[in-house]
């Protein structure tokens, strides 16, 4: 496996970009048991998507921060204790809700064309990953703040550790001298939702800017050149 190499002390192993994910890797807090009976677990399913579509609702017309479980059970017209069945927490509805997006992301850079897909040197690969995150997180910036896990979760939430480990294993292989476990987590800082709302929507300083100052900042990691994706 690509990260058998890793200290004990890392995560278990994820896929490698070669292979499609074959599970959603955001958590599902409302999975059916195995021996439920395919009625149940279809109303489940509906009602999961109800619930979605509700929460999807309030965003739309009030913003993230108006997404609370009271309020997706009113919108739903179900009881609070069913919003709580399903996602076990705001932060699990939230996730639920940028579920469809991360999956799309992820295939897109575990098996999608290059240079941000398979086939591309892993530098070019780093740069547009990047770039990809960035422009992600401006589209979806309110619902990423809102679903931003605790300080105890923030970096083992599945997500965000299967986004790490890419940026790893793409460091490895252009600079497998270097630290790549720790520079992956510093590379990952310059991508945190919180920054990239303090600086587009706090400090004005356009996309495009934080797009070139991720390039130049893969560049000299890797002492690669600058030539953009």
């Amino acid at each position: 496996m690509l990260y058998a190499g890793f200290m004990s002390a890392a995560p278990p192993p994820f896929p490698t970009p070669q292979e499609p994910v074959a599970r959603p890797e955001l958590l599902q807090l409302d999975t059916a048991l195995e021996g439920d009976e395919p009625c149940l677990r279809a109303d489940a399913a509906r009602n999961r998507a109800r619930l979605l579509e509700a929460a999807g609702r309030l965003v739309a017309e009030r913003g993230a921060e108006a997404v609370t479980m009271e309020a997706v059970a009113a919108e739903a017209c179900v009881g609070k204790g069913t919003v709580f069945r399903r996602f076990g927490d705001r932060t699990g509805l939230l996730t639920a809700l940028l579920d469809h997006s991360e999956k799309k992301f992820q295939a897109a850079f575990l098996t999608g064309p290059p240079p941000l897909g398979p086939g591309a040197p892993p530098v070019e690969r780093l740069r547009a990953f990047g770039c990809a995150m960035l422009r992600r997180s401006a589209d979806d910036l309110e619902l990423q703040l809102a679903a931003e896990p605790g300080a105890s979760r923030r970096f083992v939430a599945p997500a965000r550790r299967v986004l790490r480990h890419h940026i790893e294993m793409l460091l490895r292989q252009a600079v497998p001298e270097a630290d790549c476990d720790l520079l992956s987590h510093a590379l990952m800082g310059q991508l945190d939702p919180a920054l990239i709302h303090h600086l587009t929507r706090q400090c004005g300083i356009p996309l495009a800017r934080l797009e070139a100052a991720w390039i130049d900042l893969v560049d000299r990691v890797t002492g690669a050149g600058t030539t953009c994706p």
